[in-house]
């Protein structure tokens, strides 16, 4: 695989991981809601989802999903219903004194990397990505599997990064606002988009 390879991959790959979708929609709510603390559980979650989501892409279940309409609908109902989930959970949490909020925040650290994590994992869409997009950029004349490690390891450190930047951002946006009714307002904002990003979910089309 050549350097110029290798930037082209990267550069197509940021500009997917750019644009938001149900794991960086879980991001900004959780971080409007938490704050930075929120920052580290949810970028390992994301991480190891996409880790767990490529591995399975290449072990072969992306080429299931893609021809399985049975198994990808098991799966996206699955992540749609736990967002919508995730989303009626959070419109009805109430909203803490800053406090307890800082205690919260520390005992809440696997149950966001766990959210990040299982949202991650669950998006069918991510796994058939993994399998329709990567080999593209595989040489076959060389032997793969240092390409596809130098691949998966860009892309994992990319949305590591782009996770990161959302959530600090957002932990950034809830510190400019501390009254009681704003943090009420960013926790109706959060519960909607990830209603939104499951009911999105569910309606995704199998790729073709």
């Amino acid at each position: 695989m050549t350097f110029d390879i290798w930037i082209t991959y990267t550069l197509a790959a940021s500009v997917i991981l750019i644009i938001p979708g149900p794991t960086i929609l879980l991001v900004i709510s959780h971080s409007l809601t938490q704050g930075r603390t929120a920052t580290l559980p949810l970028v390992v979650g994301v991480t190891l989802g996409d880790f767990v989501a490529m591995t399975l892409s290449l072990a072969g279940l992306g080429a299931i999903l893609a021809t399985s309409a049975t198994l990808f609908l098991i799966m996206k109902w699955i992540g749609a219903a736990y967002l919508i989930y995730l989303g009626i959970r959070l419109w009805r949490s109430p909203v803490e004194t800053m406090e307890s909020l800082s205690i919260e925040q520390t005992n809440n650290a696997y149950s966001l990397f766990r959210s990040a994590f299982i949202v991650t994992m669950l998006n069918p869409k991510g796994i058939i990505f993994f399998v329709a997009f990567l080999p593209q950029f595989v040489n076959p004349l060389v032997d793969s599997s240092r390409q596809l490690l130098i691949l998966g390891a860009t892309f994992l450190i990319l949305a590591a990064i782009n996770a990161t930047i959302y959530a600090v951002f957002a932990g950034k946006m809830r510190q400019l606002f501390v009254t009681h009714k704003t943090r009420l307002w960013f926790n109706r904002c959060g519960a909607v988009a990830l209603v939104g990003a499951g009911v999105l979910t569910g309606a995704m089309r199998r790729s073709q």
